[in-house]
């Protein structure tokens, strides 16, 4: 008999883990309190209380092909930084494809996930639901996967600003923002600087008088696009960028920190964080220097009190007559309907193991999928997080013990709050490409380098030397894809495609026979010299962003 698996949210990861079940003959139901998919990507006019919210001009930061699931390319048309509603398209074409939907109750919440009384035998859940009627209903699972995100409950810490129950205007957090309508005119203080700070500080820029963008530590500023007008982090995602990363890390973030400030200067700006660049996700926003350097936006420090409809900055300035004030101040992370007994912390982190699995669990069936931050695209993460989630509930796969798992989750904590700046705001960051590989070689799907290089040259230089995209994943092992390596050698066409709206022809250059079997062969002694050093160093640490230039440029630093 089939085991049947619980999945909780039909987003991303929520898709992503029904398939992973359909692929390991495993029979899912999911529940999405919702009626559609999408989770964050989902726009909706008004927000809907626990539920991720967006506005109406987001653009994702990472590109299409970085983002997408590891057997299933993007339309070659569409954009490579996607629109929201373009991102929701493509998760309509996944789901439509691998027939997910079939599989989802809409309009249904889950109250509660239930250890069953002989739980310690069988390894079972009792999952109560709510219809949106009202109706409620226990079933049992041999598995549950939670892949609720984590932007759904707003962090509105208004203790930490005295006198703003006495503000003379309106406030509200970021989450409830949908457009700048209706701020047409006003004078806007916007508190927060990660990605929706400002992005809504740019945004209210083109209808506002004025917007202030009040920031405690500042931050990274970078741009989707890279060199050459391609998108950052295709150019800038290679493992070759994570080898030279994890040779020469301080020489590496200081390289790239000078390039940064040769474009923006960001202590004259007044955005320089004290962090370095790779201890934080960066902003990645395209129009917030020429909005700071035209007048619409003015960075202040964080803020001390408010006074009436004036707000005092910690450096004594104040702006008066302020009308509207945005919180982008994060989120808090739950998951009521979960013991509370699993939702045991080590720091700031959830205590689970490599991320997926509470250690605690006599039977490894609860997986947490998608509650990730990286540099990299949450997409593949998620994807590779279900994969190997449905292979352990499957017995194909086993974790360690408890003890090791406890070990292992303090030793990957201690590392972790070393490497990046983590807060009760971003609990955990992971280095995106060693993360992927340490799951891929749980699953058995890891791209063994070296022997493809000697198997498939042509192959192997993309996968060394071109975008780390998901379709490496597929290569070889469990979930094998035939169209993985075609997927590979055409990325830069889907890359290239939407850019095609008016072709500019040029003569090419006569490159003979012989120069190009000097290139080839110079690559491949090259890349050969590469892999033996990664197959040697297992990169236990090194990463692949999704907003930074390309590491080979730095040798041009």
């Amino acid at each position: 008999m089939e085991k049947r698996v619980a999945v909780i949210g039909a987003g991303p990861s929520g898709l992503t883990s029904i398939k992973g079940c359909l692929d390991e003959g495993l029979e899912p139901t999911c529940f999405e309190s919702s009626d559609d998919i999408g989770g964050l990507w989902r726009f909706k006019e008004k927000p809907e209380l626990g539920r991720a919210n967006i506005y109406k001009s987001v653009i994702i930061n990472s590109s299409k092909e970085m983002m997408s699931f590891s057997d299933f390319p993007p339309p070659a048309d569409l954009p490579n930084n996607m629109h929201h509603s373009e991102v929701l398209l493509y998760l309509r074409l996944y789901a439509q494809t691998f027939n997910l939907l079939p599989h989802i109750r809409f309009q249904t919440t889950v109250i509660s996930v239930r250890q069953k009384t002989n739980f310690k035998v069988t390894g079972q859940w009792e999952v109560e639901t709510e219809s949106r009627e009202g109706q409620r209903e226990t079933r049992d699972f041999d598995a549950v996967m939670v892949c609720t995100g984590h932007f759904t409950q707003p962090h509105l810490p208004l203790r930490d600003f005295p006198g703003i129950e006495s503000f003379q205007g309106k406030y509200f957090h970021s989450w409830e923002y949908c457009s700048a309508e209706g701020l047409e005119g006003k004078r806007v203080v916007v508190i927060g600087i990660g990605n929706s700070g400002g992005d809504i500080a740019v945004d209210v820029s083109r209808v506002a008088e004025k917007v202030y963008l009040s920031t405690r530590s500042g931050a990274w500023v970078v741009g989707r696009v890279g060199p050459g007008g391609l998108p950052l982090d295709v150019v800038g995602s290679s493992r070759m960028d994570a080898l030279i990363r994890k040779l020469f890390p301080s020489w590496a973030n200081t390289m790239l920190e000078k390039k940064l400030n040769q474009a923006l200067d960001h202590k004259l700006y007044g955005l320089k964080p004290k962090h370095g660049f790779f201890a934080q996700i960066p902003v990645v926003n395209d129009d917030l220097p020429a909005r700071i350097i035209s007048g619409r936006v003015a960075v202040k420090p964080n803020v001390r009190e408010f006074c009436g409809s004036s707000v005092v900055f910690v450096d004594g300035s104040t702006i008066d007559k302020v009308d509207v004030v945005v919180f982008a101040t994060g989120y808090n992370y739950s998951f009521p309907f979960l013991p509370s007994a699993l939702q045991a912390k080590c720091g700031y982190r959830l205590q689970l193991y490599k991320h997926v699995f509470p250690p605690a669990l006599t039977s490894p069936t609860l997986a947490v999928v998608g509650f990730i931050h990286s540099f990299g695209a949450i997409n593949p993460l998620a994807e590779m997080q279900a994969r190997w989630a449905t292979r352990v509930f499957k017995g194909l796969t086993a974790l360690p013990t408890e003890e090791n798992m406890m070990k292992e989750i303090e030793k990957d904590t201690a590392a972790m709050y070393q490497k990046f700046a983590c807060s009760e705001r971003n609990p955990l960051q992971v280095d995106y490409i060693p993360y992927l590989d340490s799951l891929s070689e749980e699953v058995g799907v890891r791209p063994n380098i070296p022997w493809l290089f000697f198997k498939d040259p042509t192959l192997a230089l993309q996968v060394f030397l071109g975008p780390c995209t998901p379709y490496q994943y597929r290569l070889t092992g469990p979930g094998k894809w035939a169209g993985a390596r075609q997927a590979i050698l055409t990325q830069w066409d889907r890359v290239f495609q939407p850019f095609k709206t008016r072709v500019v022809t040029e003569p090419k250059p006569d490159v003979t026979h012989s120069s190009k079997l000097s290139i080839i062969m110079f690559l491949s002694g090259a890349t050969l010299l590469c892999c033996i050093f990664y197959n040697k160093l297992h990169f236990a640490s090194y990463f692949s962003a999704s907003s930074f230039p390309r590491s080979l440029q730095l040798f041009a630093g």
